[in-house]
């Protein structure tokens, strides 16, 4: 799948060229840094952090290529502690910019027609002793070109497709060379953030007991490393001691990750870069519910966790007792995909009539104020809803649908849906005309619609229970199935109608905000037909036209068209974002700063005395 200062609302965000056709720096003005540092104290070095994660949400995935069902952001920011990105970007300073120390290579030089990029790697070092190489960074790219329809940041024509030709000038320096012009900004904010240097000369193999060799220089070899190493990933019970997981060129390397989801994190003595570590470990706890975590955190068995906003009024306490309390405002979208490829619900699904109905029965004032206590902000399309954000359409500042169930009802009734005894709306005028229930949609179908969504939020319990209840009051049917988070996401995967897996019909997983953007807000990971991480299959032409206009220029107008057409279409429910949590931290802990796109640079920790 992130903050503002001390609660204030989201202030202006831009994107703005810092170079030109050298390095492609994303700034996003003002955007919600937050820091921990106000408690004093004289730093030190070493020392043990704990910190709590998210409600039934339990790390499972180390490789750091992701899968769909294992893109969560906890996965990728432990992942970036042990595997270091060859660019990273941070937000929490003010300004959304490449982060120089916390990538593996310093920033990207285009060419005068923006057709290639010169990268040169920083000097960094395998845990083995070998030195980090353009070879690894070739790699990556060989494992994701030949598996990339597996990949969960695939989208098509992008990043692996757009480059034709990776040439290493030497061990340190290489050339992509791209299929057409792009912008350096969203290529690099966007594009080249999703790239790792990955161990060549330690994972390049097909099985444990396997030689390492070339592998993935041919198209066949990679599929069968990737197939080995991601089949290694699956098993958890492992991780601890899978002589691949012990390969890093991070700040951190991996003492144990547990099969209920504790990881500890320890310092790399092998790290060779310009971010290091002070802390000597540092400990992911997990829990079943806020009520658990918010337990241990009052008896003094966390140092960094999070409050619901319902105990927002113990805040005063908590500050009494050296707690600071923070919350941790995002980039980010929150919203319930539609599975358009679901056999029963996706012909319903594809009526712009049925979820503008759908839409206009989501009182999302409400849910924001009386459920998130204001910790959430009304979203009304497919860009974070900043009121100053230049990105940001007239027609999604302006809440085209907004809550009214009668004109919901009226909708639904207007193209042939009558009730049935029990309240459930039935389409009892198929076909295809304007007054009718449109196309696929047969005789008889019901409003009968099923919601997976992830448990351990009394927030998001509640949200949901104000949706069933405002949706019956349309005549629509909404059972809801509380599930912990990796389940909720493994069972929520792009499908075709035929495949068991395309049985689940709407999904929810944004207690802590659905989809958290790189710095240039594009949806072609979760809205372009093909994308993996498009869960519900959406698909439509002018959207694709629309985020490809976006991708290629650097006005913020081309991402106004497309936020204004996306916002009218509707591809998924649009919910209140809420922030990431509200952090409660010891302080005693210092160096945190609460990134709005989520990274948490875990190795800038550290303890006062």
């Amino acid at each position: 799948m992130f903050p503002m200062p001390q609660g204030r609302s989201p202030r202006r965000r831009t994107l703005a060229a810092l170079a030109a056709g050298s390095a492609a720096l994303v700034a996003l003005s003002a955007c919600t840094g937050a820091s921990s540092g106000s408690g004093g104290g004289t730093p030190s070095e070493g020392g043990s952090v704990s910190f709590a994660l998210p409600p039934n949400a339990t790390p499972n995935w180390i490789l750091p290529v992701g899968l769909p069902g294992y893109l969560a952001t906890y996965n990728s920011s432990i992942q970036h502690e042990m595997f270091v990105p060859l660019v990273d970007f941070n937000g929490s300073s003010g300004s959304v910019a490449l982060d120089p120390k916390a990538g593996a290579a310093n920033p990207p030089k285009y060419a005068p027609d923006g057709k290639s990029a010169t990268i040169t790697l920083k000097d960094l070092t395998w845990s083995t002793g070998a030195k980090v190489t353009s070879r690894d960074v070739e790699f990556w790219f060989n494992l994701v070109r030949a598996n990339r329809t597996k990949w969960g940041g695939y989208s098509k024509g992008r990043i692996p497709d757009s480059v034709t030709e990776f040439k290493a000038v030497d061990d340190k320096t290489f050339t992509l060379t791209f299929d057409q012009a792009y912008n350096p900004e969203w290529y690099t904010a966007n594009q080249l953030t999703y790239v790792v240097p990955l161990p060549q000369a330690a994972w390049d193999k097909q099985s444990a007991d396997g030689q390492v060799g070339d592998f993935d220089r041919t198209e066949d070899g990679a599929r069968k490393v990737f197939d080995y190493l991601t089949g290694q990933a699956k098993q958890i019970a492992n991780y601890n001691t899978d002589p691949l997981w012990k390969v890093t060129d991070g700040p951190f390397a991996l003492k144990e990750f547990t099969t209920g989801g504790q990881v500890t994190l320890q310092k790399n003595p092998k790290y060779t870069g310009q971010d290091p570590a002070h802390l000597d470990t540092v400990v992911f706890k997990p829990f079943t519910s806020a009520d658990a975590e918010f337990n241990v955190l009052q008896s003094g068995g966390l140092d960094y966790g999070y409050m619901t906003s319902a105990n927002l009024g113990q805040r005063g306490a908590l500050e009494a007792r050296n707690f600071k309390v923070d919350p941790w405002r995002g980039w980010a979208v929150t919203y319930i995909p539609y599975n358009f490829n679901n056999p029963q619900a996706g012909p319903a699904f594809k009526q712009l009539y049925l979820r503008q109905a759908i839409q206009g029965a989501v009182d999302q004032k409400s849910i924001a104020k009386n459920i998130w206590r204001d910790m959430a902000t009304p979203g009304h399309g497919p860009v974070p809803q900043d009121d100053k954000s230049e990105f940001l359409s007239e027609a999604q500042r302006n809440a085209p649908y907004p809550f009214d169930i009668e004109n919901s009802k009226r909708l639904l009734a207007s193209h042939g849906w009558q009730p049935g005894p029990d309240g459930t709306l039935a389409c009892a005028s198929p076909g295809t005309a304007e007054n009718q229930c449109g196309a696929g949609v047969a005789a008889g179908t019901q409003l009968k619609l099923t919601l997976l969504t992830e448990s351990g939020s009394k927030e998001t319990d509640n949200m949901m229970l104000e949706l069933k209840s405002a949706l019956s009051k349309v005549g629509i049917s909404l059972e809801v199935k509380p599930q912990p988070l990796n389940t909720v996401l493994g069972n929520s995967v792009p499908c075709t109608p035929e495949q068991n897996e395309c049985s689940w019909q709407l999904s929810f997983f944004g207690t802590q905000g659905s989809w958290y953007f790189p710095a240039y807000p594009s949806g072609d990971r979760i809205f372009a037909s093909g994308a993996s991480s498009n869960l519900g299959n959406y698909t439509d032409p002018r959207t694709d036209e629309l985020i490809t206009a976006a991708l290629k220029s650097q006005d913020p107008d081309a991402m106004r068209k497309y936020g204004e057409y996306v916002t009218q279409q509707l591809p998924v429910i649009w919910l209140p974002n809420p922030v990431y949590q509200i952090s409660v931290l010891n302080k005693k802990l210092q160096g945190v700063t609460q990134d709005p796109l989520a990274g948490m640079q875990v190795q800038r920790w550290y303890l006062t005395k």
